[in-house]
């Protein structure tokens, strides 16, 4: 038996965009049904609105995402905040999206497309567990954290 996890991203209004963006750094097939593909009347607000969307790539990355029915976009004031302090990263979301790669130049492609417009909370660098490993919050709120495979050692 098998399973796989898919991290779901809950937007509001910006989902279209957002897996758009995501498609632009990781590459892969965008999939978008709205909320008028699924029997809203098209002149209802929100019928363009994305009910289910998905990016998947031949690699196995995959993300899902939709916009929360009724929701207007988000405000500053309402957008989480992650940042570091003395060392620690400070967070108040409820989750990051984890993106692990096999070398250092692959995630560094990632790195570059996904930071632009983003919050860099931790740059992209060696550390104490991984060749790369760095985390940033990109402009649609979602906190990344991209690394390289490395082998551990519980010794």
């Amino acid at each position: 038996m098998s399973i796989k996890t898919t991290t779901h991203l809950n937007f509001r209004g910006d989902a279209r965009a957002a897996l758009e963006f995501y498609q632009s750094v990781f590459g892969g097939q965008v999939t978008i049904a709205t909320y008028g593909d699924f029997g809203m009347p098209k002149e209802a607000p929100g019928a363009d609105d994305v009910v289910f969307g998905q990016v998947e790539t031949a690699d196995g990355f995959r993300v899902m995402a939709y916009d929360i029915p009724g929701l207007a976009a988000k405000s500053s004031e309402s957008a989480g905040s992650t940042h570091r302090e003395n060392g620690v990263t400070i967070t108040d979301q409820p989750f990051f999206v984890s993106v692990r790669g096999e070398g250092l130049d692959e995630v560094q492609g990632y790195w570059s497309k996904l930071s632009v417009g983003a919050a860099v909370v931790e740059p992209l660098a060696a550390s104490a567990w991984s060749p790369g490993f760095g985390m940033l919050t990109d402009s649609f709120g979602v906190t990344w954290i991209l690394d390289v495979a490395a082998e551990y050692s519980a010794e």
